[in-house]
């Protein structure tokens, strides 16, 4: 007979679970995304109660009493009441909390992620090997540590709870550390100490008022668009084997909805999604992220540099807005398609990015956000949006793009953030140069500058996905950092599967080519770690540069325009300049360390514009722009 191993813990309970965030987060003022952790603890005690009555029928079934280790303080050992209840020497322990005593599995090794000058957070699974111990919480222990063996006195420390409810994911936040400060982090089994996670390593951000020179160059690889049944990781590779960049910016579509060969087919190569399906419920999401966190190259990215990561549609589904997807909605004929409505699905789905995602919950009465600010010393502000789930109004569905087009260009209101989010944005931008901050780098999910397609032999004219279709509030952006004179503004963009580099302001979507920077920002916008390309991998290679050719003639403010290869590009940023390093990768179909840099933009501080000659005048893939470049 398999015993249940349980060990009981003085009354430390409820700390233990709300330590770990999850399962706060999203927001535990919203029901259907948060869990009362109150009736967790009540559940575990009706669970141990029900045992401990069975085992009066079972005296052969093996009862492991609590020995304290590690953080717990040692107790004498525990013995049954009369009233079927584990009392510590006569003191009455009826609210005691057990926990799960047998082994763990750290199965999907350890993260870190948004950090801030004073804490970081830091993430592991920990499942349990024995599934009959689920109703009570597995406990394990963090430690962080100033060296790279995890050895010495920690200077952080502590222990969470976590069970079936969160999917066995812990994340918590080490607080009291010091600024721009590499640590090391490591989780132990509260019960079994010798079962160990590996060891973590994340970096904290600079103090916010720590001076731009003192703050030195500060190095990011950024991401997006990561679709498992097309090719293997290894974009998330490059930077672990270079030891080349501090942090990761991940602008979304960490994971793809769809079902094996609906949009791509990974049977030849091994990927196959799981489950084979287009996912719509908690347990299908779930499945999905934690199949993507098998990827070697991926789980090392995070086990070696903290994070910084939004959303983008396909964490929910195609094409998502405020009130549906491509698919669903919340008709009766949108809920049919999968048996779930768009609010049930987007709820599941945020609720398992939560888990997964170390990153924190912004506030607690609203359950969506999370767009935030992050201040990097006075050398820049990282602002990160939500485009895409918030609060976006109706986008191009397919079936309405004309009619999404019209909207575009007639509807002054039209937002792709929602009126809370755009104030906030604009009072960020305002208090980052208020403070004598030198940068404001933008992180969002889509691409910014106007790009048109006419003349490609396509249907398509705008990407009214893009902010090409919120002509609007583009404009509104723009009309803020030029009446406020806001110089050195940076936006990072993915979704495309494709470069660009855009200069991009409000003469120029307008077509009147000034020469005036006042008001102009830089657009680097990356290509998929894996998602393919109309005019990518598809195509012919010479085709693929005849149509980024075709488009940086076509659009006077792109600079440059690549779709070919798949990867990501590195932002290194000093006081004097920003410099974008893009890095494609030949070869996605097999899992392989092969990169090239395919181009190099810099932007020197106070000019608003791409260091000309633009890629030094020169790129190793795609079309530069010509005529004075």
């Amino acid at each position: 007979m398999v015993a249940l191993t349980l060990l009981l813990l003085a009354p430390l309970a409820l700390a233990s679970y709300t330590t770990n965030l999850v399962y706060r987060s999203p927001s535990i003022n919203h029901p259907q995304l948060a869990i009362p952790v109150h009736r967790l603890h009540r559940r575990s005690l009706h669970s141990v109660a029900s045992h401990l009555h069975k085992r009066q029928a079972q005296p052969d079934a093996e009862e492991i009493p609590m020995d304290p280790l590690g953080p717990f303080p040692q107790t004498p050992a525990p013995a049954t009441g009369d009233e079927g209840y584990i009392k510590y020497s006569g003191a009455d322990f009826s609210n005691a909390e057990y926990i799960y005593a047998g082994s763990v599995n750290f199965t999907h090794s350890v993260a870190s992620g948004d950090p801030d000058d004073r804490s970081l957070l830091i993430w592991t699974r920990a499942a349990p090997t024995q599934v009959a111990a689920v109703d009570v919480p597995v406990c394990v222990s963090y430690a962080v540590y100033t060296t790279p063996d995890a050895s010495g006195t920690p200077v952080a420390k502590g222990t969470a709870y976590t069970s079936y409810d969160v999917d066995f994911t812990v994340k918590v936040e080490a607080t009291g550390l010091d600024a721009l400060s590499l640590y090391y982090y490591q989780f132990a089994n509260c019960a079994k100490p010798e079962e160990k996670s590996p060891i973590g390593r994340g970096r904290t951000a600079p103090g916010a008022d720590t001076p731009a020179e003192q703050v030195g160059t500060q190095r990011f690889a950024v991401y997006s668009c990561a679709n498992l049944p097309f090719g293997f990781f290894n974009a998330y590779g490059g930077p672990v084997r270079k030891e080349s960049v501090d942090y990761v910016i991940h602008l979304g579509d960490y994971i793809y909805e769809y079902k094996n060969g609906d949009y791509g087919n990974g049977t030849s190569i091994g990927r196959v999604p799981l489950p084979d399906k287009e996912i719509a419920t908690v347990s299908d999401y779930r499945t999905r992220i934690a199949q993507y966190r098998e990827d070697p190259d991926l789980q090392e990215n995070h086990r070696l540099f903290s994070w910084y990561t939004i959303w983008d549609d396909h964490d929910v589904a195609d094409q998502a807005w405020k009130a549906g997807t491509a698919n669903t909605n919340d008709t009766a004929f949108g809920c049919s398609i999968l048996g779930v409505c768009f609010t049930e699905r987007k709820a599941s789905a945020v609720r398992a990015w939560h888990e997964w995602q170390p990153m924190r919950q912004i506030a607690a009465d609203d359950k969506l956000r999370i767009w935030h600010n992050v201040e990097f010393g006075k050398l820049f502000d990282l602002s990160l949006l939500d485009t895409r789930n918030y609060d976006r109004d109706i986008t191009d569905l397919y079936y309405d793009t004309a009619y999404v087009g019209m909207l575009s260009a007639t509807d002054e209101a039209r937002t792709l953030m929602g009126k809370d989010q755009e104030d906030w944005f604009y009072a960020t931008l305002d208090a980052s140069v208020a403070r004598g901050a030198t940068w404001r780098i933008v992180g969002q999910q889509i691409v910014f500058g106007a790009l048109n397609y006419t003349g490609l032999g396509t249907s398509e004219t705008f990407d009214f996905d893009a902010w090409d279709g919120y002509a609007a509030n583009r404009d509104r952006f723009l009309q803020h950092i030029y009446d406020n004179s806001i110089d050195n503004v940076i936006v990072l963009s993915g979704d495309s599967h494709a470069n660009w580099v855009f200069e991009a302001s409000l003469t120029k979507v307008k077509g009147l080519n000034s020469t005036d920077t006042r008001g102009q920002l830089v657009e680097f916008a990356g290509t998929a770690v894996t998602s393919p390309s109309p005019f990518g991998q598809t195509v012919p290679l010479n085709t693929s540069a005849a149509v980024s050719q075709f488009l940086v003639q076509a659009n006077p403010d792109l600079l440059w325009s690549e779709a070919f290869y798949r990867g990501y590009y590195e932002l290194h940023v000093s006081a004097h300049n920003v410099t974008a390093n893009f890095f494609a990768l030949p070869d996605i179909l097999t899992r392989n360390e092969n990169e090239f840099q395919s181009a190099s933009f810099a932007v020197l501080a106070g000019t608003n514009q791409i260091q000309r000659p633009a890629g030094g005048g020169k790129v190793a893939a795609g079309a530069l722009q010509s005529g004075g470049y």
